[in-house]
């Protein structure tokens, strides 16, 4: 099992975390995830990933502050019959 990366946007002005959240996010391959750390709690990320990611990310809470937020958002392994057939030519 490997360990998840950790991004850490306390310093980072709020677009420029964004950015970086869903930079890392759209990077993911399936069955993986990073730990995002936060100095309050990204609840408002969680309803713009809802929004554009609907069913295709994980949300853990791993810690809720009061001074820090630690999350795992994860991409989830799409199941076999989610995956396209290969075409024999």
């Amino acid at each position: 099992m490997s360990i998840d990366p950790i991004l850490d946007v306390r310093r980072e002005p709020p677009a420029r975390g964004h950015e970086l959240i869903f930079d890392s996010y759209s990077a993911l391959p399936d069955g993986s995830g990073f730990v995002l750390v936060n100095d309050h709690d990204p609840k408002a990320l969680k309803y713009q990933f809802e929004a554009e990611h609907t069913g295709q990310f994980t949300w853990d809470y791993l810690e809720q502050g009061p001074e820090v937020w630690r999350v795992r958002i994860g991409r989830p392994r799409r199941p076999i019959s989610a995956v396209p057939p290969r075409r024999c030519t």
